[in-house]
């Protein structure tokens, strides 16, 4: 399955963008990304991996990355849901906590957790689809 990871980390689309679909949202928080997902979702995009994968909150990192399908198919309730549900809950964590002025250091850290999230689910379906 052909996919598009949708991100605003540098380190994800600097490894990808050769290699496959690469939205570039480098100015969007990660609330944004989550509903820039969603349209995609209503244009029959279909979620390939969970938008609050990992162990960081949404509030806590300004980074995001998600794959999706590149082809439109009709449109997947389940994935509408899986967006929706997520958008729901960064919401809620933003509104008690806003996301830290965080150092150079720290957003660093935040990058490269985001990267090797994505790129373990990228790989993981790379060894699924092509056995």
């Amino acid at each position: 399955m052909k996919k598009t990871i949708i991100t605003n980390n540098l380190l994800v689309h600097d490894k990808y963008n050769e290699k496959m679909g690469i939205i570039y949202l480098e100015e969007f928080s990660y609330l944004d990304i989550l509903k820039f997902v969603r349209d995609k979702i209503h244009k029959g995009h279909k979620l390939l991996t969970h938008p609050l994968s990992g162990s960081i909150k949404p509030n806590e990192t300004p980074f995001k990355s998600v794959a999706i399908s590149t082809k439109k198919g009709i449109l997947d309730l389940q994935s509408l849901e899986i967006i929706q549900e997520c958008i729901i809950t960064t919401e809620k964590f933003i509104k008690v906590k806003k996301t830290p002025n965080w150092t150079k250091e720290i957003l660093e850290d935040f990058s490269l957790i985001d990267f090797s999230v994505i790129d373990g689910a990228i790989q993981s379906m790379e060894q699924f689809y092509y056995r």
